[in-house]
């Protein structure tokens, strides 16, 4: 593939932005009272206003110019393919089949994988049912009222989200606890809550050896048998999802309460697979469903819908604006909604695990910047917190703003409140506000001259801070299941135009290597000397601490 900054469309970006870099969004509204229907694009009740954005119609146009000319729609269209667009794991990537709800065949090496899954999802709806509906018990015949996931990266954070998201739609009376930190503190918080006798453990682990998981199931199993004398119940109170049979045989789990998954699944894409046992569990199979009906709707869109109002291609090229064009190193997203708490942690792995990359997939060292740093926080408690360095700081923050219409638990004139701020947020910093216009409040509060003329400089908002506002009516699980799908998306557009591999994560394994050989010794207890002096000396400063008398 040709450099991506010797491309043509490439250079007329850069061209185009020295031309319009000044340009301020208060003017581009004020000259064009068409912005909204030109620069918002809707699938289903999922509606993308992006005419808050420091764009034009030629910037929107060039944009999508680059889009075509590293073919966005080629890569697309093989990643649904099953061809393997993995390159340096040498693998298809096909999270997208999971959720294939038409059942059409998607083939890896001449096999159609849909019966596979379709096996797995019938296996997921007999289980959980049997337990939703109190089939089958714990080991005393107490309902299973507490399930307990244990993972980490992908196999926590996407059923988290999902399971935190939806917490209108729980079965009365179930609860679900996630545990991934290796620290000791996250399991026995957890299991201070929970009777071993009502209680149901998820081990996901695709190989069932990830060292944190296996850790934590380890030290799950003890506290059980420990508790219930009773080690053949393990067998009723421990399921896997995983690849290894035999590993999670000798840890005493059934193999018919063992769930398959593939290695052409990631683990931050794995949650549409059996790592959403916890989801089926928690909400119901008919709801886990409902979960992929929208994130194939949105599969659909993305397939199907024009460059220029196709949601997560539009998202993927504003951030690929200000990521390579303004140098702005981060994104935020603001949900304002609490269930959605869990989002911006989701985001980060899915985004900074994918695209966090400096080699291109022809083994080259790119010379831009790849993926931002993601953050956010719930509305409106962003607004108290760091929202003034977005307002008035030095650095450029381009965010997305999500919020459903409706409610779930409407309480006064609270939601009112809620949507009355994430309007004016995103208005005001498009627009900011002027010196005049802050003269003009001070002079109308009747301050002096003296105070005005002292206060003036801080009441100025430049404004011009680029913002996506995402609108849908209500917050369930189709909807979910599409809004999670369409930032998959955005990834992979925005993955292809950098031309880097968004589906490997050797920066993460080469951390778990290091961590391994010095957990060897700090077992050993000995004075450590071959690292670099830094790591010696924490290392022997720590076990001094740790061992001495």
């Amino acid at each position: 593939m040709q450099k991506l900054t010797q491309l043509a469309s490439w250079k007329a970006l850069e061209a185009h932005f020295e031309q319009v870099k000044d340009v301020h969004m208060r003017d581009l509204f004020a000259q064009d009272n068409n912005r909204f229907k030109k620069f918002s694009a809707q699938m289903d009740d999922i509606l993308l206003d992006f005419s808050k954005n420091r764009i034009t119609d030629e910037t929107f146009r060039l944009l999508c110019d680059l889009a075509r000319e590293v073919d966005v729609e080629g890569w697309r269209d093989q990643m649904f393919a099953g061809e393997p667009i993995n390159v340096s794991e040498f693998r298809p990537v096909l999270h997208t089949a999971l959720r294939n709800r038409s059942n059409t065949p998607v083939y890896v090496d001449g096999e159609n994988v849909m019966p596979k899954i379709n096996r797995v999802l019938a296996q997921m709806r007999y289980f959980t049912e049997r337990v939703r509906g109190g089939h089958l018990r714990g080991y005393s015949g107490q309902l299973i009222t507490d399930i307990v996931n244990i993972g980490i990266g992908g196999s926590d954070l996407g059923p988290h989200v999902v399971c935190d998201s939806m917490k209108p739609y729980a079965q009365r009376g179930m609860n679900v606890h996630f545990v991934s930190n290796v620290d000791p503190t996250h399991l026995t918080e957890i299991l201070k809550f929970v009777k071993p006798e009502s209680t149901l453990f998820i081990v996901s682990s695709k190989t069932f050896t990830t060292q944190e998981t296996m850790l934590n199931a380890q030290s799950a199993r003890s506290w059980f048998v420990e508790l219930t004398a009773n080690e053949k119940a393990v067998a009723r109170h421990f399921v896997a999802v995983t690849t290894n049979k035999k590993a999670a045989t000798e840890f005493g789990i059934l193999e018919e309460n063992m769930f398959e998954f593939w290695d052409w699944v990631g683990g931050r894409y794995s949650l549409w697979s059996a790592i959403g046992l916890p989801i089926a569990l928690y909400l119901g199979m008919d709801r886990f469903e409902e979960f992929l009906d929208g994130a194939y709707a949105m599969d659909m869109h993305f397939r199907s819908a024009p460059l220029e109002k196709n949601i997560p291609v539009v998202l993927a090229l504003l951030g690929i604006w200000y990521n390579n064009f303004f140098d702005a190193q981060s994104h935020g997203i603001m949900a304002y909604n609490q269930y959605l708490r869990r989002l911006p942690a989701y985001l980060q792995q899915l985004d900074m695990e994918s695209n966090g990359k400096t080699i291109n997939r022809e083994g080259e060292r790119v010379d831009y910047l790849t993926g931002p740093i993601i953050w956010g926080e719930t509305g409106s408690n962003c607004q108290h917190a760091f929202f003034q360095l977005m307002h008035q700081g030095t650095k450029p923050v381009p965010s997305d703003f999500l919020i459903p219409a409706r409610s779930k638990n409407p309480l006064g004139e609270q939601h009112c409140v809620l949507l009355a701020n994430y309007f004016a947020q995103t208005r005001a910093l498009m627009k900011g506000k002027t010196e005049e216009e802050a003269r003009a409040e001070l002079e109308a509060l009747g301050s002096s001259p003296e105070v005005i003329e002292d206060v003036l400089p801080h009441k100025i908002f430049e404004g011009n801070k680029p913002t996506n506002s995402i609108l849908f009516e209500n917050l369930e699980p189709r909807t979910l299941g599409a809004l999670l799908a369409m930032y998959e998306h955005k990834v992979f557009v925005q993955g292809v135009i950098w031309n880097i591999n968004s589906f490997d994560q050797w920066g993460v394994e080469y951390g778990k290597q290091l961590a391994s050989d010095i957990q060897q010794e700090l077992a050993s207890r000995h004075e450590i000397s071959r690292y670099d002096d830094s790591t010696n000396n924490l290392i022997n400063y720590c076990m001094m601490l740790k061992f001495s008398d």
